[in-house]
């Protein structure tokens, strides 16, 4: 398995705890989920292409470190709160590839049977709380999911993912006051990819980091990551959670990322700076892991393993979504009203 370790970038050799605080199995760990995100992710684009994806999707090529890092960091019983573009925080909390390709597929064998389709994914079961299509409705619901944790005595923590976009919208001014003032155990996080949509963060923006730079309004710490290393996003969501879990209160945490293709799919992103998307290629989340795995002496067959396994599994799911039957019609009429049915309004 692993011989000599050496230093990951920006890390200096020798120095006690750079390689134990992490380990081995949890660096193989944060490799394969990120491997499996974007070849899931990938997948998903290539059926889309095949017509067997339906509408469109909004994906995170690019972003993978942060789901990692955030959901790799956390314990059961943690919730996540994620947007429309959520397909790597579901998958990042252990939901099956099958039940993730299924659902953006609109099969019986999809998260939700096919109802709910790509920007609804939900699983409970996994901690995955819902992902919204409404920018910023889930921040105050995360706050109420917290807010419960602690009225408790619970030692669940609260997770809530967001755009840049999602700073200039009052739902994120008002859970960030109201966390800060009951001091709940809820995270933001703000997976900064420069663009709201197809503008620019920063030409609506009065500040450079529309997150942390805002963070001192709430008595919070002004936290900006490299969201490109999950390493460094592994470890400030640990201190973030213990913080939490200690009664310490909220953080709010802004990730520099970026996502490799449009908004979605129906979006060519032309209003791109030419060379600007090369440049973040070159700082590729998963290839700076995989390289830091090699300095910290993994073999390299033992990489090649990994992404072979994940490989095998993506197409063994994409097989069985192709397989499965469409959702019944009778759930057409299911989980619509309080008593699950629709007779009684007709």
């Amino acid at each position: 398995m692993a011989r000599k370790p050496a230093h990951a970038p920006g890390e200096t050799a020798g120095q006690p705890g750079l390689n134990d605080d992490i380990g081995e199995k949890m660096r193989l760990t944060m490799y394969r989920m990120q491997v499996e995100i974007r070849q899931s992710e990938q997948r998903a684009y290539d059926l889309f292409l095949q017509n067997l994806v339906k509408g469109t999707s909004h994906l995170s090529l690019g972003q993978e470190a942060v789901a990692t890092g955030f959901a790799a960091a956390m314990k059961p019983g943690d919730l996540s709160f994620c947007t429309y573009r959520g397909h790597a925080h579901t998958l990042a909390r252990g939901v099956p590839i099958e039940r993730v390709l299924g659902e953006l597929m609109q099969r019986d064998n999809g998260l939700m049977r096919g109802k709910g389709g790509s920007m609804h994914l939900t699983s409970v079961e996994h901690g995955v709380m819902g992902s919204y299509a409404i920018v910023g409705a889930h921040l105050p619901i995360a706050c109420g999911a917290a807010w419960r944790a602690q009225y408790k005595g619970d030692k669940d923590v609260s997770v809530c993912f967001f755009g840049d976009g999602t700073t200039n919208i009052g739902a994120f001014h008002e859970a960030l006051n109201f966390a800060a003032v009951w001091k709940l155990p809820v995270i933001f996080v703000c997976e900064n990819n420069l663009y709201m949509e197809y503008t620019p963060i920063g030409e609506v923006t009065s500040v450079e980091h529309p997150a942390a730079d805002r963070a001192a309004s709430y008595g919070l710490e002004r936290i900006v990551l490299d969201g490109q290393d999950a390493d460094t996003i592994y470890r400030a969501a640990r201190a973030a959670y213990d913080k939490a879990r200690a009664g310490g209160g909220p953080s709010l945490i802004e990730c520099m990322t970026y996502r490799y293709s449009g908004h979605s799919r129906a979006d060519p992103a032309k209003y791109r700076p030419d060379g600007e998307l090369d440049a973040w290629k070159k700082r590729d989340p998963i290839k700076i892991y995989r390289d830091r795995l090699i300095q910290f002496g993994i073999a390299e067959n033992v990489i090649a393993g990994i992404e072979t396994d994940v490989n095998r599994r993506v197409d063994e799911a994409t097989e069985k979504c192709k397989a499965a039957p469409p959702p019944s019609l009778d759930l057409l009429t299911s989980d619509v009203y309080a008593d699950g049915g629709w007779a009684w309004r007709n």
